[in-house]
C-alpha cells in the first residue's frame, strides 16, 4: 500500500478516517453549523412521528466525514471534483469508517488526476455513502 500523495498506484488505498459513534450532541452540533435544522435529525418525537425509530444523520454530515479523509491526505486545493450518493441511513451512535482507494490515473490538461472511490460505512461495514473524487497530483 502506497500511501505518499505525490506517487499512488491503481489499487493503493488512502489513508482511512475512523468517527466516534454519532451522537445526538453531535446531531445537534451539525445542526448549527450547517444551518439544517430538520427536525428528523434531531426530534425524537417528530422522528417517531414519521415512522421512523429514532433520529438519524444528516448525509451531508457522513459526507463532511468522507471530505475530511480526502482533506487529511491531499491539500483541500488538489481536490478536482467530489461526488457522492447516499445509500443507506447513518443511525445514532454508527461509528463510521471512511476508505478511498485509486481507481485510475488520468492525464487531462497537462494535470495528473486520480479518481477515487470513497466509503463511508457503519460498525457492521455497511456502505451508508458512496461517491468518488478525483485529485490532482503535485
Amino acid at each position: 500500500m502506497n500511501l505518499d500523495p505525490h506517487s499512488p498506484e491503481v489499487g493503493d488505498d488512502i489513508p482511512e478516517l475512523s468517527t466516534a459513534p454519532i451522537s445526538r450532541l453531535t446531531l445537534a452540533l451539525y445542526a448549527g453549523a450547517s444551518g439544517d435544522h430538520n427536525p428528523i435529525h434531531v426530534d425524537l418525537d417528530f422522528a417517531r412521528y414519521h415512522g421512523m425509530t429514532d433520529v438519524f444523520a444528516h448525509g451531508m454530515l457522513v459526507t463532511a466525514y468522507l471530505g475530511r479523509m480526502l482533506s487529511n491526505w491531499v491539500p483541500q486545493q488538489a481536490i478536482r471534483s467530489f461526488a457522492v450518493r447516499f445509500v443507506a441511513i447513518c443511525e445514532v451512535h454508527d461509528q463510521i469508517s471512511c476508505k478511498g482507494r485509486i481507481l485510475e490515473k488520468i492525464t487531462a490538461n497537462d494535470e495528473t488526476l486520480i479518481k477515487v472511490e470513497l466509503t463511508a460505512s457503519n460498525q457492521h461495514g455497511v456502505a451508508r455513502v458512496v461517491g468518488d473524487a478525483l485529485v490532482a497530483l503535485r
